[in-house]
């Protein structure tokens, strides 16, 4: 791939040595290409410019997304931010509880997203948006309760008495919903179906609550005289791991297979390793990997071609979960948007693996996927900033076919995730 950013083109190598590192740190800082916007609670919004960017809806906070730009921040041992930012989600879950003890409790109808604990919100105020979203999201609570018990079998997290009371609640919610086959919207916010996905960083976040229950002295779980236990955590964490093996590696069949979401499984959460995320990796490639990005999934339609022509700008980001054969039929096959997501992560997954191995296929691969990601970086005169990282290329003109980056600049996950590649390329460098 052809860096779009002409600057980048001599920095872009078949091989990394410190200096070509170095330049490269060098050209994120005077770009800011790598700086989240961390908000004083240490939540992040969606888009991480300080421009406005409430009209798309992507000023908001997403809790999935904060997880994984909180990942990136513990990567390169930031801890305290990290920790930060974990106790403001633990009072945001607080100010909000009802919500999971009304699903818990049978008040509340676990059908209607609406009624489910809000998974976008205002992360200033930490209050919920007055506005109909997809929000049966079981992935996004999945990797709270990960992260938190990830940090603590770490040492990096010291949980609190009122840690123990909010995230108590957590495995009480998903044995009442059934994750294991409930019908949520996912990743990508979109039409409920039962989501290898989600399911999976469920899985990851109770074997992360189970390892730390294991430890001696365990802070004792409670909700409503019931105890967390090692053993009640068994129970959930075979379920998921029971429709896991019906499913994988695809993501929803019959009416879905390669799905990028399914990456997310092997790193952060490492639900999944060995031989099942080998076809993982597979799937992607070979169904969804493109010349500027990688597709979320087979005929998305979310950024297809003339997006911004098709759809006026306030609906470009609705809620589209009951209604997405709407945008559907606005697709063109073949149109999708390839996103920046994703090569990323591939890179960090053959780097980790190369670490582990020493094997040069390994290492190569991972400096492939790390130069597609430099090759994502918008170009100098890009309206939004040159130097950025983008969410998406997308077809703006069907008549040209050119793809460009789409409006979401630069967005945090996407940061994330490259600056997490980075620091995985400059270990790997060192050996």
């Amino acid at each position: 791939m052809t860096p779009r950013n002409s600057r980048l083109k001599a920095l872009l190598k078949p091989s990394y040595g410190p200096n070509d590192l170095a330049a490269l740190a060098d050209f994120f800082a005077e770009h800011g290409t790598l700086e989240l916007n961390v908000k004083p609670n240490g939540l992040y919004s969606a888009v991480t410019a300080d421009r406005v960017v409430s009209f798309l809806g992507y000023g908001y906070t997403w809790i999935r997304d904060t997880i994984m730009m909180t990942h990136y921040q513990m990567e390169i041992g930031r801890h305290s931010i990290a920790r930060t930012t974990l106790a403001t989600l633990r009072n945001y879950f607080d100010q909000h509880r009802a919500r999971f003890i009304d699903i818990i409790e049978g008040k509340s109808d676990k059908n209607d997203p609406m009624q489910r604990p809000h998974i976008r919100f205002d992360g200033n105020a930490l209050e919920e948006i007055d506005e109909t979203w997809a929000h049966a999201q079981n992935d996004a609570l999945g990797y709270a309760l990960w992260m938190v018990f990830l940090l603590a079998n770490r040492g990096e997290y010291r949980l609190t008495e009122e840690d123990c009371d909010v995230f108590a609640l957590f495995p009480f919610y998903f044995e009442s919903v059934e994750y294991w086959h409930d019908r949520d919207s996912g990743h990508w916010e979109e039409t409920p179906k039962i989501e290898s996905s989600s399911i999976g960083v469920v899985v990851a976040a109770l074997e992360q609550m189970r390892r730390f229950l294991l430890r001696q002295p365990a802070p004792v779980f409670r909700y409503a005289g019931k105890k967390v236990t090692p053993a009640r955590l068994d129970e959930l964490i075979a379920r998921g791991r029971e429709q896991l093996a019906r499913f994988l590696p695809y993501e929803s069949p019959p009416e879905r297979l390669a799905d990028a979401a399914l990456l997310f499984l092997i790193y952060p959460t490492e639900a999944v390793s060995g031989a099942e995320a080998d076809r993982i990796l597979d799937l992607i490639r070979q169904d969804l990997q493109g010349e500027y990005g990688i597709k979320r999934y087979l005929d998305d339609s979310y950024w297809c071609a003339d997006y911004k022509k098709l759809l006026r700008e306030e609906e470009r980001t609705v809620d589209f979960s009951t209604d997405l054969e709407r945008r559907d039929k606005l697709m063109k096959p073949g149109t999708e948007a390839q996103w920046c997501l994703f090569d990323p992560i591939m890179s960090v997954i053959y780097g980790r693996r190369y670490l582990k191995t020493g094997r040069s296929d390994d290492l190569q691969r991972q400096i492939h996927y790390f130069n597609r990601s430099l090759a994502q970086i918008t170009p100098e005169n890009f309206a939004l900033g040159g130097g950025q990282c983008p969410e998406a290329y997308y077809i703006e003109d069907s008549a040209n076919g050119a793809y460009v980056p789409n409006d979401h600049v630069p967005l945090g996950w996407t940061q994330a995730n490259l600056g997490t590649a980075f620091e995985y390329l400059k270990r790997s460098s060192r050996c």
